[in-house]
């Protein structure tokens, strides 16, 4: 399934793969990867016992997306070690470490979807035009049932980080 004009890139509207999520429903499976200490895998289940920020960027090396990363970096630091927080785009996990080295991001994990396009897919945020991640926040309980959703209506927009941040708490408590 796609959704032609789901959002808008530099005004042009875009189509996205897969079905949008909504809030409410359990979170999809889906299968990205970090470099620590080696290359691992992340998926769903390794998020679930704790409520999770999925922050979707298309890539580390624009503007926007570095000031997302930093923004929520920066606001989670009082909630780190309650919840988890991953940033997700399909940049390589060596050039988003090295994001995170140069701007001290330590209260969130980067994951890639470079391999095989599975989060964009199962989320609903892969650009067919482009074949990158929109701009995107997810919200998931510790069960994994989602409870926020923000697809950013223009990918060069930055998402609400008040609400998405005060569902985090709410999932947290």
């Amino acid at each position: 399934m796609s959704r032609s004009g789901a959002i808008t890139f530099k005004g042009a509207p875009m189509t996205l793969a897969g079905d949008a999520i909504a809030a409410g429903q359990a979170a999809p499976d889906f299968t990205c990867h970090y470099f620590e200490g080696g290359m691992k895998s992340l998926g769903l289940s390794d998020l679930k016992g704790k409520a999770t920020i999925l922050s979707v960027v298309p890539s580390l090396d624009t503007g926007v997306c570095a000031t997302q990363t930093k923004t929520f970096n920066d606001k989670l630091s009082s909630m780190a070690d309650k919840v988890n927080a991953v940033t997700i785009s399909l940049d390589l996990p060596f050039a988003m470490n090295r994001f995170c080295g140069a701007e001290d991001i330590k209260n969130l994990k980067v994951a890639s979807d470079y391999q095989e396009r599975s989060f964009g897919n199962a989320f609903g945020t892969l650009i067919e035009e482009l074949k990158i991640l929109c701009r995107a926040v997810f919200v998931l309980d510790k069960d994994g049932k989602v409870t926020y959703v923000e697809y950013v209506p223009e990918v060069t927009s930055e998402p609400d980080y008040t609400k998405a941040l005060a569902a985090l708490e709410a999932a947290a408590a």
